[in-house]
């Protein structure tokens, strides 16, 4: 049931990114996709310099870029929509006729 939620709360957040862009869409005619790191940028610019200092310091910076800096230049939907159909597919239940250990449930 907390897959579901969460499936729920991360589709809302996509959602919602998706509407922005599309509000952005119609009012000027240009279809873009505002980045990840955009969005980041301008909720909390301070945390993003602090992930990519502490990344950069304490693992290895080839982790950061390329690696996060190519996550981050992807549309701010698609991640949270990722999560959100990874859970809700998680959270699929069994089958009712399954077999546990060898023996047939039922």
């Amino acid at each position: 049931m907390f897959r579901v939620i969460l499936g729920v709360v991360f589709m809302i957040v996509t959602l919602a990114l998706a509407g922005a862009d599309g509000v952005l869409w119609w009012r000027s005619g240009l279809l873009e996709f505002r980045s990840l790191g955009a969005v980041w940028l301008k909720l909390d610019s301070g945390s993003l310099n602090f992930a990519q200092d502490l990344v950069q310091r304490y693992l290895w910076p080839a982790v950061w870029d390329p690696g996060i800096t190519t996550l981050l230049l992807l549309p701010a939907w698609l991640l949270p929509g990722i999560f959100a159909l990874v859970l809700f597919v998680s959270a699929r239940r069994a089958p009712r006729d399954t077999a546990v250990f060898g023996k047939l449930v039922k």
